[in-house]
Parts: structure tokens; C-alpha cells; sequence
């Protein structure tokens, strides 16, 4: 599926963000060509009136200027230097960014004003900013998370058709932890009755292991408005004998119920326990520490 791509400048680069465990986050991009059948995007998408289904990705929004403005916003007075959380709504490494190069821009500013940030996709094309990651992590704390929530290849062709492969991404995470980079892998969302088997879940934390992650973490499904029509149609395409249980699990709320949940994010914690997931990098890049103030005592 071709997409369009819509060169236009923006007028902030900084999101304040409510209801996330981050305060800012930044975009270089609007839509995204991955077209995952899960994605939580879309229901911001039709709360916004545009469209959800299968349109979504098709047309992509270029913030062409969105590095100067994050220069000028990053110089603010009142700016304390708070994290920012890149690919929040879109990956930052879609194909685009090979020809636009606006991620790469944009960590060159964080960088160079020493401020944190995270950053999570599912491409590959991150290692190619391997230098400009490392030269941050010199200046302040940064990480970067690969979305791998399986290794099957039929459930990723079906459920994520515009990615590339899961085992690329973690060979692009070996890259990045050989450089001193802190790397993880976040299994999400995981797939209620397709990629929630333990033999599944125990394959990605494994695999997590031996490319040298420093972490792994777990979240599940959710289907608000928006995302959940599109997906129930994949499913009743590709796994329609699932459908009776979606409804019972999703047929009243967004979430699933906090048992499942919880049952599943505490079988991903088990299994890096057992495979001993933690920080083994060789090299480890990090900010200097704060210079301590000295405290002027009272004559």
C-alpha cells in the first residue's frame, strides 16, 4: 500500500503529554506506514475525525522544521530539562526517516542540550544513528526500547505487516548495546490467545537474552474506539475463532481484566529472571555526575 507523504512545518515539537508515565513527547512524524492491525494510534486518530481502518498510514505528515523548533523550545527559560519520550505515537524509524532524516535531527538537538530522552520503535534504521545516540548518552541519561511482542513469524506478518522482522530489530539492538548504549525489548501489546504462550513469550525473552538486552518488559492489549473495529476485522479475517472469547474479554471495557493482565506481565518478569535479563554491557556510556554543591554553614 503506497503512502502519501505531506511536507509540513509544525509548530511545536514538544508534546505535554497526561496519563503516561512521561511528561513530554516528540513526533517527527505523523501516520505511520507499519500499519500494525493493534495499533492504540488509531484511536486518537477517529477521536480527531480522520480516518482509523485500513486508510490509516497511507498519508504521512513530514514536520519538515520540527529540529529548529525543538532548538528554540529545548533554549526556553522556563525548559527544566525533562525527559522526552520519541515515538510515542508513530515510530521514529519508518522508512521515511531514511530519505527525511528528522529523527536524527532531532536526537542531534537533544544531545547537544543535554536532555534525556527514550526512544521506542520497531526499525531498524536506528543503528544508523548509532554515533549520534552515543555522543547523548555522554550528555544525559537515554534508552532505547525495540517493540518485539513475538517471534512467530505468522502472527508478525499478520499483525504487523509494514515492520521489519523481529529478529533484524534485535540484531539493531546488539549493535546499539555493543556501543554502550542501554537497549531493552518492551513485548507489546501482547495478544490475548495468539501471543500470550508461555512457549511464545519464553522465545522473545530468550531471544532478548542473547542479543544483550538490558531489559524486558511486558503490556497488554487494549482496544478503545478506533482500534478496537479495526482489529476485531483483522481477527475475524485471519483468526475468527478467536472472536467469542475478544468479546468476552474486551466486550465491556478497553482493557483486560486486571487478573490477565497482571498473570501475563508476571510470566515475562519470570522468564528474565530465569534467563537472567539485566545490564551486561562492556561499555556503558553515561552523563557525567552533577557537580555536588557545597552547603555554606552558618558562622
Amino acid at each position: 500500500m503506497r503512502a502519501q507523504y505531506r511536507e509540513e512545518p509544525c509548530k511545536a515539537a514538544l508534546n505535554r503529554v497526561k496519563g503516561m508515565p512521561f511528561n513530554w513527547s516528540l513526533n517527527p512524524y505523523m501516520g505511520c506506514v507499519h500499519r500494525c492491525t493493534f495499533c492504540y494510534v488509531r484511536a486518537f486518530e477517529l477521536r480527531a475525525d480522520r480516518p482509523s481502518d485500513a486508510r490509516y498510514g497511507t498519508s504521512i505528515r513530514v514536520k519538515v522544521n520540527i529540529a529548529e523548533v525543538l532548538r528554540r523550545e529545548l533554549a526556553r527559560p522556563s525548559w527544566r530539562r525533562e525527559g522526552v519520550a520519541i515515538g510515542a505515537a508513530t515510530d521514529p524509524y519508518q522508512p521515511a526517516e531514511g530519505r527525511y532524516r528528522l529523527t536524527r535531527a532531532c536526537l542531534e538537538v537533544l544531545g547537544e542540550a543535554s536532555n534525556p530522552f527514550s526512544l521506542i520503535t520497531r526499525g531498524p534504521l536506528v543503528v544508523r544513528d548509532v554515533d549520534v545516540l552515543a555522543e547523548a548518552a555522554r550528555r544525559a541519561e537515554i534508552s532505547v526500547t525495540f517493540s518485539i511482542p513475538t517471534l512467530d513469524d505468522e502472527i508478525w506478518r499478520r499483525t504487523e505487516p509494514g515492520t521489519a522482522p523481529p529478529r533484524q530489530r534485535l540484531r539493531a539492538l546488539s549493535r546499539l548495546v555493543e556501543a554502550g548504549i542501554r537497549a531493552s525489548v518492551g513485548l507489546a501489546p501482547i495478544l490475548p490467545g495468539i501471543s500470550d504462550r508461555p512457549e511464545l513469550l519464553a522465545d522473545v525473552v530468550r531471544a532478548a537474552r542473547e542479543a544483550g538486552a538490558c531489559g524486558v518488559w511486558a503490556n497488554t492489549l487494549y482496544l478503545k474506539p478506533g482500534t478496537r473495529e479495526h482489529y476485531l476485522d483483522c481477527l475475524a479475517r485471519d483468526w475468527p475463532e478467536l472472536l467469542p472469547e475478544y468479546e468476552r474479554l474486551y466486550g465491556r471495557r478497553a482493557y483486560l481484566p486486571q487478573s490477565e493482565s497482571a498473570a501475563v506481565r508476571d510470566e515475562v518478569r519470570r522468564l528474565a529472571r530465569e534467563h537472567g535479563i539485566r545490564d551486561r554491557r562492556r561499555i556503558r556510556l553515561a552523563p557525567p555526575p552533577e557537580p555536588e554543591q557545597l552547603q555554606l554553614l552558618s558562622a
